[in-house]
């Protein structure tokens, strides 16, 4: 849908995401940027249906009955997050690692990498991804879609245990554990930071096979995802401030980085397809 000449691209995006985004506190941050919208009706949209990020979604339908409706609420499981309007619409989004939410004018023009764009008289919501591997979908019915229900446990809740846990360790021995803490289907919303910052408070070498893991690192790998998720979401999660400046993150980047504990230099590796920092002294 051609929008009038009127609207303008901004010098810069409202909202930046940094790089210490975890898959639980990314998904919490950004579905807040709409929060501002909830209870205004959509008056206009733009897309672009044929990228891929709209893969299997009716973009028709999605042009036609999403216009006139009000955003009533929304949910977020990892760097998934469903929107809830009325007249029975969903709008779920997946971040992928790319994607991104934010808010902008009412006279936003869209760019090449803005795929939809949900306007209403005082603003417009923007859903960008420079790579497309993220996702949009949309629903229509009285519950919510099949494809946001899931039996995998968020971390933060009860059926996150021990038992879980060891037994979704125990399907990938052979893995090193840094690859398996970045399986969803397991850890829901762990990114790479969060991954390195587990593994760094548990004192677990990342390339460690995870069928050489013993009970007690089992038990550590427990504790320290549900501390780091825990405090992600007290700090990142609530207004985005940096976690404590002891944390491994601050140094996980950094050429030069060393280990909080005892300023010994990190080491850095590519395991399980994304650049891992540990401290060689810490984690054996």
């Amino acid at each position: 849908m051609n929008k009038p000449s009127t609207r303008r691209k901004p010098e810069h995006s409202t909202v930046h995401c940094r790089d210490l985004c975890g898959g639980s506190t990314t998904g919490l941050w950004y579905r807040k940027q709409w929060n501002p919208a909830r209870g205004d009706e959509i008056v206009d949209l733009s897309l672009h249906p044929r990228n891929r990020v709209f893969r299997g979604t009716n973009t028709r339908s999605l042009q036609e009955d999403l216009i006139g409706e009000k955003l009533l609420d929304s949910g977020v499981r990892g760097k998934r997050m469903l929107f809830r309007f009325s007249g029975d619409n969903w709008l779920g989004i997946h971040l992928g690692m790319t994607g991104k939410i934010r808010v902008e004018s009412a006279n936003f023009s869209p760019g090449k990498h803005d795929h939809l764009t949900l306007y209403q008289r005082k603003r417009a919501l923007v859903f960008t991804d420079s790579r497309q591997f993220g996702r949009l979908r949309f629903h229509q019915g009285l519950d919510e879609p099949d494809w946001w229900k899931s039996d995998i446990p968020e971390i933060i809740s009860p059926e996150f245990d021990r038992k879980f846990v060891g037994q979704f360790l125990d399907r990938h021995r052979k893995a090193p554990i840094k690859a398996v803490l970045l399986m969803q289907p397991g850890f829901s919303g762990i990114g790479n930071w969060m991954a390195d910052e587990i593994l760094w408070r548990a004192k677990i070498l990342p390339s460690k096979r995870t069928g050489k893991l013993t009970g007690r690192e089992h038990a550590a790998i427990f504790r320290a995802t549900k501390f780091v998720v825990r405090k992600s979401l007290q700090t990142l999660g609530k207004n985005f401030s940096d976690p404590p400046r002891t944390w491994l993150i601050h140094q996980k980047w950094k050429r030069d980085g060393i280990c909080p504990r005892h300023r010994t230099p990190l080491r850095h590796a590519t395991i399980g397809g994304r650049i891992t920092a540990w401290c060689p002294r810490c984690q054996k």
